[in-house]
C-alpha cells in the first residue's frame, strides 16, 4: 500500500529558469550586502563564469559551493567569516528570487496527500545550503506541508545517486516500494527513483522532456494528474 509521496523541486513543484543577468545581479547584491567595493563584481563575476565553465554541473558530486564562494571572494581580495559569509549568501540568493515561481496547485496537492494519511517528501538537487533553501520552501508554504527534505547540497551527491533517495526513504521511515516519486527529469528523477524501488511519475506541467531509455510508470500533465494516480494506487479510484 503507497505511504509516502516524494517530490523534486525545480520544474515540478515551482519553476525555476536560469538566467545570466541574475547572476552578475546575485553577485553585486552579495558584495553590497558584505560592504565590499563595487568594483570586486566584475572580478568576481567573471572567477563565477570560470569556474561555471570548469564545473561538471552533471557529475554525480555535488558543488561545495559555501567553500566556493569564500574562495572566490578571497582570490578577489574579499575575505569573509562565517557570518559575513551568510550575509553574502543571503543576500545573493535572493535576488534570484525572480527565477522561483510555485507551479499554482503545489499546495492544495501536499494538503490533499496528507489529508488521505500520506506522507510527503522533497528531494532536490540543489548546491546552495540546506539552511537557505529551507528559507525558500518556508517563504513558498511548502514546509510545513512536508513530512522529510533533503538536498544534494547536504549529502554531497546529486540525484540519481541512489544515496539521496534513500536518505529521504530514511527521513520518511517508508520502505521504497510504499513510495512514489514525482519529478520532471527521466534520467535524475525517473531512474533514479526507480533503481531504489521506488515507482515512478514523469512531471510534465513545466516541461516534457524525452529518453527512450527511461521509461516512468505514469506520466502526469498536471498536478491534479498526480493526485489522480494516486487515488488509484491506494483503491480510491
Amino acid at each position: 500500500m503507497l505511504a509516502a509521496v516524494l517530490f523534486d523541486w525545480g520544474h515540478t513543484l515551482m519553476d525555476w529558469q536560469w538566467d545570466e543577468e541574475l547572476v552578475g545581479a546575485g553577485i553585486r547584491a552579495g558584495l553590497e550586502a558584505v560592504g565590499a567595493p563595487p568594483d570586486a563584481a566584475d572580478p568576481v563575476t567573471q572567477r563565477y563564469a570560470a569556474e561555471a565553465k570548469l564545473t561538471d554541473w552533471e557529475a554525480p558530486e555535488e558543488v561545495e559551493y559555501e567553500s566556493l564562494v569564500r574562495t572566490m571572494l578571497a582570490e578577489c581580495g574579499v575575505d569573509v567569516d562565517d557570518e559575513t559569509l551568510r550575509a553574502y549568501l543571503i543576500a545573493e540568493h535572493g535576488a534570484w528570487a525572480p527565477a522561483r515561481r510555485l507551479a499554482s496547485m503545489s499546495t492544495a496537492l501536499l494538503d490533499a496527500l496528507r489529508e488521505r494519511g500520506l506522507k510527503t517528501g522533497l528531494v532536490s538537487n540543489a548546491m546552495d545550503p540546506a539552511w537557505i533553501l529551507l528559507r525558500d520552501l518556508d517563504e513558498q508554504e511548502l514546509l510545513p506541508r512536508l513530512d522529510g527534505v533533503v538536498f544534494s547540497s547536504e549529502v554531497g551527491v546529486r540525484k540519481p545517486r541512489p544515496e539521496i533517495f534513500e536518505r529521504a526513504l530514511v527521513e520518511l521511515d517508508v520502505s521504497a516500494e510504499r513510495a512514489l516519486f514525482v519529478g520532471d527529469r527521466l534520467d535524475a528523477d525517473v531512474r533514479g527513483a526507480r533503481d531504489v524501488g521506488m515507482r515512478t511519475v514523469q512531471a510534465m506541467w513545466f516541461r516534457a522532456e524525452e529518453d527512450a531509455r527511461v521509461e516512468p510508470d505514469f506520466q502526469a500533465f498536471t498536478q491534479v494528474d498526480v493526485l489522480n494516480i494516486v487515488r488509484r494506487l491506494t483503491g480510491e479510484l
